[in-house]
This record gives C-alpha cells, structure tokens and sequence, in this order.
C-alpha cells in the first residue's frame, strides 16, 4: 500500500496540486479504501459467495430476478459505470438463493471490467453452480466514460445481454423473460 500510495501523491502533484494540502491530506488513504471496495471481487472465492445457498426444489419453470443494483469500475479508463442487471434461469432440480444472485452479480461487478464480459461472468456462473445452459442476463448500465469525458452524453444507457440454452434457442421463451423486464417497468 505505501507504494500505491506514492504513486497516488505523484498523480495529484502530476496534476498540478498539493497532496499535503489541507484538502488533500487524508485523500490517498481515502482513494486506496476506495480502490480496494471497488475491486474486492479480485480478493472473493465464489465458493464462498455462494456458500452453500443451492436448494432443491420442484419448480421447472423460470426463475427471474429483475433490477438488481450493481456499481463496477470500467478497465479502459477506471472511471465507474453502473446500473441494474436482471437474471433468468430454469431451474433443473434445483434454485440458488436469490441473494446470492445478486451476490455473484457483484463478486464480478467489483473487478476493473467492461459491461459486455460481466453479463456473460454472470451467467457462466450461474449455469455452472446450477449445472444448466438455461440461463438469462440482462444488464443496463450508465458509463461515466461516456458521461465524463470524450463525448459528454448524459443520459446513454448501454444494454447488454448474454442468453444460453432455451433462451438461447427459442424466440418465446427470450420473449417471456424479456416480457418480464418491461412489464415490471410499467408498473
């Protein structure tokens, strides 16, 4: 962290400021705490996230969890995107906490990332720890690359999504998860 944290001061006196200004005293140790909130994904075993949380179950028809939250730290400038991302799956004998959902959806989220990969980590994930190609993922997200800097658009909304298996395969069942996105944004 000390070298981090040389790095950080030379940064701010590259910039043109004081790092031992008021201000700008306790900044490093902020940014660094930061930095390390942003990524903790890197530091997380998705054994442990999930921690069990798998559950047999009757239930063959789709499971959808809609909106969940996320924030993530674009790769190609470090500057956040975020937005919500939305799960489908058909279950094969068995369901995943839905907490745990949105977990794996921010054990991803929090690494140096861009939108398309982490829609496609999701499902992959989700897939494996319920042993099915049925999986849905949907996410929409807010990139200050885009707002911040180069062509300044504030409100673009990038959209991505990552359909495996029936969803996949089969134009109605697509259709139905996509059904449920937009019925409840109609709400």
């Amino acid at each position: 962290m000390a070298d981090l944290e040389l790095h950080l001061r030379d940064i701010i006196k590259h910039m043109g400021d004081d790092p031992d200004r008021d201000g700008l005293k306790k900044t490093l140790q902020r940014v660094i705490q930061a930095l390390s909130d942003l990524t903790s994904g890197y530091n997380e075993n998705l054994d442990e996230v999930i921690n069990g949380a798998i559950f047999e179950s009757p239930n063959t028809d789709m499971v959808v969890l809609r909106h969940i939250e996320f924030y993530s730290m674009c790769e190609h400038h470090m500057l956040p995107f975020f937005g919500t991302c939305s799960i489908a799956y058909f279950p094969r004998g068995k369901v995943l906490g839905l907490s745990k959902l949105a977990r794996v959806v921010d054990h991803f989220a929090h690494r140096l990332q861009i939108q398309e990969t982490l829609t496609v980590q999701i499902g992959e994930a989700i897939g494996h720890y319920l042993n099915t190609r049925d999986v849905a993922v949907t996410i929409d997200a807010q990139h200050m690359c885009l707002m911040m800097r180069g062509v300044n658009k504030q409100s673009s909304v990038t959209t991505t999504s990552s359909f495996m298996g029936v969803f996949k395969e089969h134009d109605t069942v697509r259709g139905e998860f996509l059904q449920h996105l937009h019925t409840w944004s109609a709400r």
